[in-house]
């Protein structure tokens, strides 16, 4: 809103600096510190109020034993993640633009998914939650709703299949009639990995935070003609604006972070995990770059991987000798690390150091080809 504003008063009276906020950098710059303070203003809060209306974490027999000391810490604390998402966006982006409706509609419908998921397991104390098939159903959702309008929007024309093919210089692979199948597929995993991942204090939300950091790299280079010409990048014009959004999530992923962290005083449980999983897997394919995900997120996609190994080698072992085995002590594999003897700190900092080495792996793949 504050965007249309000062632009209106650039135009109309020609002040002196407001000129400024025309720069996408500048107002990315904003909705980063706007959001980082509204969390760190809604923090306290929220979890207050969590408190008082007794919605904490159930005890779970699929989590170590030392995980019982965190049962009844608040959860349901994406609430926070999205207000201080939402508000920095209306007030610094131009959500006029499409890339902006789509990332925003996308992570705020998943977040409601999520939200459903854990009013029904802490309020209403149902153990499961959601019921797996309609949770599906909400991430296929979204997906098709993404993949349908940029396959048939004329504002992606030419470009709305096509993808960019890492470490391979002007390759890009068009996906044709298999596009929006995959979209459904990107959103679906992304969501879905980043809630395996959300089970130590501080780990799904500090990669996330790195994971954001790269792609709103990538968002601005392939808005920018200049960058993505550079670079032999798909240039899609527009693009750039997500920074915004990107950088609004990183604030508010900061200030989430700072109440997360170990030991954890809120979990932001799946109203925050679907959309974060969502929101990443989105803009993603919203700036072409889905064959980066298993590299960009390479820690979700091992929490990922892990817990499917785990399951078919339990599966498979149990018919041939009519009893399970396991590859790993638990999973996700943070678990078996934990359960290794490592303590919860150390497993976090590692995986932000894993993390970090696959960001830059994924930037310096543009020029390493």
């Amino acid at each position: 809103m504050l965007y249309y504003l000062f632009n209106y008063i650039n135009k109309t009276f020609d002040p002196p600096g407001f000129d400024i906020f025309r720069f996408l950098t500048f107002r990315s710059a904003l909705a980063a510190i706007s959001s980082l303070f509204l969390a760190l203003y809604f923090g306290p809060k929220i979890i207050k109020l969590l408190t008082k209306l007794q919605i904490g974490e159930a005890e779970k027999e699929d989590k170590p034993k030392s995980h019982k000391a965190k049962t009844g810490t608040p959860t349901m604390g994406g609430l926070i993640l999205i207000a201080s998402v939402i508000i920095p966006v209306l007030l610094w982006s131009d959500i006029k633009n499409i890339y902006i409706i789509l990332i925003l509609v996308g992570t705020v419908f998943l977040s409601g998914v999520g939200f459903i998921d854990d009013y029904l397991k802490v309020v209403k104390k149902l153990p499961n939650g959601l019921i797996a098939r309609y949770k599906l159903l909400g991430q296929i959702f979204v997906g098709l709703a993404i993949g349908s309008v940029i396959y048939f929007s004329h504002q992606f024309a030419g470009f709305s299949t096509l993808t960019t093919v890492p470490f391979l210089k002007d390759v890009n692979l068009n996906l044709s009639y298999l596009y929006i199948p995959t979209v459904v597929f990107i959103v679906t995993a992304t969501s879905n990995a980043v809630n395996l991942t959300d089970g130590l204090d501080g780990l799904a939300i500090g990669i996330s935070t790195i994971v954001m950091l790269t792609l709103a790299v990538l968002s601005y280079v392939t808005g920018n003609a200049i960058y993505s010409d550079y670079l032999s990048i798909i240039y899609l014009p527009g693009s750039g604006e997500l920074t915004v959004f990107i950088a609004a999530l990183i604030g508010a992923s900061l200030g989430f972070l700072w109440f997360n962290s170990y030991p954890a005083q809120i979990f932001m449980g799946d109203t925050g995990s679907l959309a974060l999983g969502g929101a990443f897997g989105i803009l993603a394919v919203l700036i072409k770059k889905e064959l980066f995900i298993p590299i960009l997120g390479g820690v979700f996609f091992l929490e990922t991987v892990s817990v499917i190994i785990q399951k078919i080698y339990f599966k498979y072992t149990k018919k041939k000798y009519g009893h399970g085995k396991r590859v790993f002590k638990m999973a996700p594999i943070h678990h078996h690390f934990e359960l290794s003897g490592w303590a919860e700190p150390k497993i976090v900092t590692r995986f932000y150091i894993i993390a970090i080495i696959l960001a830059i792996i994924s930037l310096a793949s543009f020029k390493l080809r």
